[in-house]
């Protein structure tokens, strides 16, 4: 599997010397109110486990390293069907590495990766109360689609969904289906 590197970044394989670090930033309830009600709270190291027993091996999970600390994950999730085409990129990173530009820079890395997958979109959705997370897609040219409308219930409440996708400039220049 590739290792994608800018600088004292780099997105690897993950190992299963992680866990114990993988529940130690994510047993934190500012990272889950971010994330899908998949992704538990309190996070146990048996949760991690789980979660590098399902995604070790694929392609398009990562660990996010900072100055060789592992500090958090990113992925692009491959849709299916007449969506075959697009993924769904997804990440967090551990409180205290915040507001450092590490994950723009992971996010770029990953989306020039999912381009020569030949995934011909990626996107993802953005609750309403994360800018800090919009901010990271914007910088990395994603562009806002649109708003969904009260569509995630979180918090005992329903808020908006923010749509970012970024269109494969290779796709955008051909016009044609990739391979």
């Amino acid at each position: 599997m590739a290792e994608l590197i800018s600088g004292d970044i780099k997105l690897r394989t993950f190992k299963e010397s992680d866990a114990l670090r993988l529940a130690e930033l994510a047993n934190n309830p500012k990272i889950g109110r971010y994330l899908r009600d998949g992704f538990p709270y309190p996070y146990t190291v048996a949760d991690a486990r789980l979660f590098l027993s399902k995604f070790m091996q694929f392609d398009t999970f990562f660990a996010i390293e900072y100055k060789g600390a592992y500090v958090g994950n990113i992925s692009l999730v491959p849709l299916e069907n007449v969506y075959r085409k697009t993924a769904e990129i997804g990440y967090f990173l551990g409180e205290p590495w915040w507001n450092k530009g590490i994950m723009t820079t992971a996010v770029k890395l990953i989306t020039d990766h999912g381009f020569k997958l030949c995934f011909a979109r990626i996107h993802t959705g953005i609750y309403e109360y994360n800018p800090a997370s919009r901010r990271v897609l914007e910088k990395c040219g994603y562009v806002l689609e649109g708003i969904f409308s009260q569509s995630i219930f979180k918090e005992n409440r329903l808020w908006d969904e923010y749509r970012y996708a970024k269109i494969n400039p290779v796709y955008l220049k051909t016009g044609s289906p990739l391979s």
